[in-house]
């Protein structure tokens, strides 16, 4: 007997049934890294790979952009180009892949994206991602004091100059690009002071991403080494306790309150946070642009830089392998039993406080990365922000709705400033 677990939603029956196309996040070098940030979850991969971090060969790089363009049904494809640091190939690797593009896309548009710590950025590289228009995403966690943190170099110096002098540029050369900030144990209590900042960084797009990990020492002598670096792993390793990096949920919501409290009396229509973007979104019933907030996922899978495809950046571990792009068919592994389970399992796995929730229908439990906490009535799920995103989004309800009024009357939403 079917139950409403096994039941896909119109959006997912839509994707599955219409002309294929997803999302494939391309690690060419692995978690290879000229930073040593000590919240980056992906820097621990490469124990995956024997401790090593070979990077994608030309050869692999051509087979790779011809399988993606060919496979992908749409007129539009976008290749998203993430790390650890992508820059560390060199600009040669990425001169190439815009060769491979251009050689394989027929009639097809072809899109770029790439995440970037910005320290790399050179004259060269700004002119060569305006002139080829790549969409960067610049990681920048806010004022030095706050970025410097946790985003440190490999011998423990601070990035923040770097990063801005990339910024500056790629503004020179005329790049597009978004602030990419994470929201940790650092930022707390100085939401609107970090918001400010960067948007002086020439960008008025910008993404937060809240922190919340778990890590258990190295052993040294048969103690934990508190002078070695933490390994990023499942809440449910034995011994695993959570980081000092990690956001409160409080210290979330208020973080985001703080900003959104700016931001819809002054800053709505020219700078767009992925949170209210997205918020709006569920509020008027469309898709929100994250996939954090939507009622399923597994649209978004990430390859290494061997081929190996695995269902979500968050989940690059053995049990959600989903095969090799050089040995199997991209389309077979993107629309296989595996990956739709895993895209709905996001609704399946909540606990029953979840449904019941005023706010499930705008958070839909958050990235399952962070669904790691217990209800009350001991059922597992539940998300360890969900204090914070209750205050946000009950906080944020009366502007929500007087926007996606004016929307429906066929008004900009940027009119709620004026209310």
């Amino acid at each position: 007997m079917r139950t409403i677990k096994d039941t896909l939603t119109l959006e997912d029956a839509q994707r599955l049934s219409g002309p294929l196309s997803f999302n494939l996040m391309l690690k060419p070098a692995g978690s290879l890294c000229n930073l040593d940030c000590a919240y980056c979850y992906y820097l621990d991969k490469s124990e995956i790979y024997g401790g090593r971090e070979p990077h994608m060969t030309v050869e692999e790089l051509e087979r790779y952009v011809r399988c993606y363009i060919e496979t992908c049904e749409t007129h539009d494809v976008s290749f998203n180009w993430h790390g650890g640091e992508p820059l560390v190939l060199g600009l040669d690797f990425y001169r190439k892949a815009v060769e491979f593009q251009k050689r394989y896309a027929g009639e097809k548009t072809i899109h770029n994206t790439l995440q970037t710590n910005g320290t790399l950025v050179t004259d060269e590289w700004a002119r060569f991602f305006a002139e080829n228009r790549f969409l960067l995403g610049v990681s920048m966690d806010g004022p030095p004091e706050v970025h410097d943190r946790y985003r440190r170099n490999k011998g423990g110096a601070p990035s923040s100059s770097k990063v801005i002098a990339g910024l500056r540029r790629l503004y020179d050369a005329g790049a597009e690009y978004n602030i990419m900030a994470t929201i940790n144990s650092a930022s707390e209590g100085r939401g609107l002071e970090v918001y400010q900042f960067l948007k002086g960084l020439g960008s008025n797009y910008i993404q937060f991403s809240p922190v919340v990990e778990h890590v258990v020492w190295p052993e040294r002598g048969g103690k934990p080494d508190r002078h070695a670096r933490p390994h990023i792993v499942d809440p449910s390793v034995e011994g695993a306790s959570l980081a000092q990096w990690s956001v409160s949920p409080v210290g979330f919501g208020r973080f985001i309150c703080d900003i959104f409290d700016y931001w819809v009396k002054h800053d709505v229509g020219r700078y767009f946070v992925n949170f209210f973007d997205c918020t709006l979104a569920n509020w008027c019933g469309v898709m929100p642009g994250t996939c954090s907030f939507a009622e399923t996922c597994g649209g978004n899978a990430v390859v290494e830089h061997n081929g190996d495809v695995y269902a979500c950046d968050h989940f690059v571990y053995p049990q959600y392998l989903l095969g090799n792009i050089y040995k199997d068919s991209l389309t077979a592994m993107m629309t296989s039993p595996q990956m739709t389970a895993f895209g709905i399992d996001k609704r399946n796995a909540l606990p029953r406080k979840c449904l019941r929730c005023d706010v499930w229908p705008l958070c839909h439990g958050g990235c399952p990365k962070h669904r790691f906490n217990k209800t009350d009535s001991g059922q597992t799920g539940l998300n360890a922000l969900c204090e914070g995103y209750q205050m946000f989004f009950r906080h944020s309800a009366p502007a929500m709705q007087k926007m996606k009024k004016l929307l429906e009357e066929g008004k900009a939403p940027a009119l709620v400033m004026m209310m």
